[in-house]
């Protein structure tokens, strides 16, 4: 008689537990037609992909990091040759060149004369003949060699003016630019040509001893022959 009471209270507790469980897939399927009510059930497939929710979009996050750069790639295939471009005309750059190169030099010889004439002192202008001296004593070997060198020759009056003009620069013995070198007591200028003046001191050219080939200009205005090697002022000539 014990017994019978238990298994009633164990039954009722079964039908409560299935009630309760059809109750809630009963409710579940008001919500959800494709709601399958069981026990145990395997999950069935994943469904496609909806479509979009509507309303706002959420900020768009923050960009991740920078990943590591990529291998360098090979280099790609050479284009083709481009077509031969016209040959440009240098000759007229070639010809500004060669004006310029030629001015340089002229330049360049005209300042090194400015350079060594700055040794002369001031000189006298006679017609169209410029004379000056830098007050220095030398054989006429180097007086010729210095005014070739600085574009003139060495000093040599054609008239009396010009024999002056010489004088008054010097004012001592100076050598002239006349000689018989060539021909024994034939002088001559030594730019050429005979004598178109001379102003010969009395019983003068004498080629006095071992020989005397050049000319000087003596203070008094008058010339004498001398030795080319003796030591005389040195007057240059230039054109003015």
């Amino acid at each position: 008689m014990l017994l019978f009471p238990w298994l009633l209270v164990l039954l009722l507790c079964v039908v409560r537990d299935c009630c309760s469980e059809v109750k809630a897939c009963e409710d579940a399927q008001k919500t959800c037609s494709v709601v399958v009510c069981g026990r145990d059930g395997r999950d069935g497939p994943k469904g496609e992909k909806g479509d979009p929710g509507q309303g706002l979009r959420g900020l768009q996050g923050p960009p991740g990091k920078l990943g590591p750069p990529g291998k360098t790639g090979g280099s790609g295939p050479s284009g083709s040759k481009g077509q031969k471009g016209e040959r440009g005309d240098s000759s007229v750059a070639e010809s500004k060149l060669a004006n310029l190169e030629r001015e340089i030099r002229t330049l360049k010889s005209e300042l090194n004369s400015i350079r060594k004439l700055q040794g002369f002192s001031l000189g006298k202008k006679s017609g169209k003949k410029f004379y000056v001296t830098n007050g220095e004593k030398m054989s006429f070997a180097k007086v010729k060699g210095l005014c070739a060198e600085l574009g003139g020759t060495v000093a040599t009056p054609r008239n009396a003016e010009e024999n002056k003009a010489v004088q008054e620069v010097a004012k001592d013995n100076v050598f002239l630019g006349i000689t018989d070198e060539v021909t024994e007591g034939q002088f001559m200028y030594v730019t050429g040509g005979r004598l178109a003046y001379s102003n010969w001191k009395k019983d003068e050219p004498n080629d006095y001893g071992t020989g005397e080939d050049c000319v000087i200009l003596k203070t008094d205005g008058t010339w004498n022959d001398i030795t080319c090697t003796a030591a005389f002022l040195a007057v240059c000539e230039f054109s003015a």
